[in-house]
């Protein structure tokens, strides 16, 4: 059984999703106040936890950035109500994995689940290779272990997508990856129109590790395809 956290103060919301992680094989743990999912949250693992944007006592984005901040990695999929682009890039870059826009279709929620829990099953399925737990490119270099990406010896703080998106590239210099392709691979889902949420997250990632984001060296383009790790490095 997965253990699932729902952090949501619409309880027909609530209901509908404990309908569907139900069916799902979840346990869940539910919580319609913003302090008390935090608590949820830190005080217990889960395999996923559903988060509202707009929360009373304490807000979406909050709980995210202070569940990050401990360094749990547990996957987050945010819900959000609100229509601007500027709250979904906020979500991304305190650390959710994925977001959902009210009203949401429930075929599409469950896609999104499934495909999070099969990336963390095949996570679990992946031999640890003990002799490339670090990789070096110029002044990039990417623990694996530590979930960790510095430039010249500084801490560059990544969002679980950017950071699977990096290794992703990195360990696998000079092949070129459609979006569709990293869609899946990285987020576990194919919708077709969702190719910019790839887009958007390279286009973050490059502004992070990038000298000079009109000529990256690290992550480069492919034109026509996609995307691809610099293999000249």
């Amino acid at each position: 059984m997965r253990k699932v956290l729902v952090v949501e103060d619409d309880p027909n919301i609530i209901d509908l999703l404990e309908i569907h992680l139900k069916d799902l094989e979840c346990n869940l743990d539910k919580s319609n106040h913003g302090a008390e999912g935090l608590q949820y949250a830190l005080n217990n693992s889960y395999d996923l936890i559903i988060l509202d944007l707009m929360l009373p006592g304490m807000d979406g984005l909050e709980i995210c950035r202070r569940i990050r901040a401990k360094e749990i990695h547990t996957p987050i999929l945010m819900l959000t109500a609100k229509a601007e682009e500027i709250d979904t890039i906020i979500g991304l870059e305190m650390g959710a994995d994925d977001y959902m826009k009210k009203p949401f279709s429930v075929r599409e929620f469950i896609a999104r689940v499934k495909a999070i829990f099969r990336r963390i099953d095949r996570q679990k399925q992946q031999p640890v290779n003990s002799t490339k737990t670090i990789l070096h490119f110029n002044d990039l270099k990417i623990d694996l272990d530590k979930r960790k990406v510095s430039i010249k010896d500084k801490r560059i703080d990544l969002s679980p997508k950017e950071f699977e998106l990096l290794t992703l590239l990195a360990a696998n210099p000079g092949k070129s990856y459609e979006r569709t392709k990293l869609l899946n691979l990285v987020w576990g889902y194919e919708f077709e129109g969702y190719e910019h949420t790839v887009n958007s997250h390279i286009n973050r990632l490059r502004t992070k590790i990038e000298p000079d984001l009109q000529n990256p060296i690290y992550i480069l383009t492919t034109w026509g395809v996609g995307y691809r790790f610099n293999e000249e490095l």
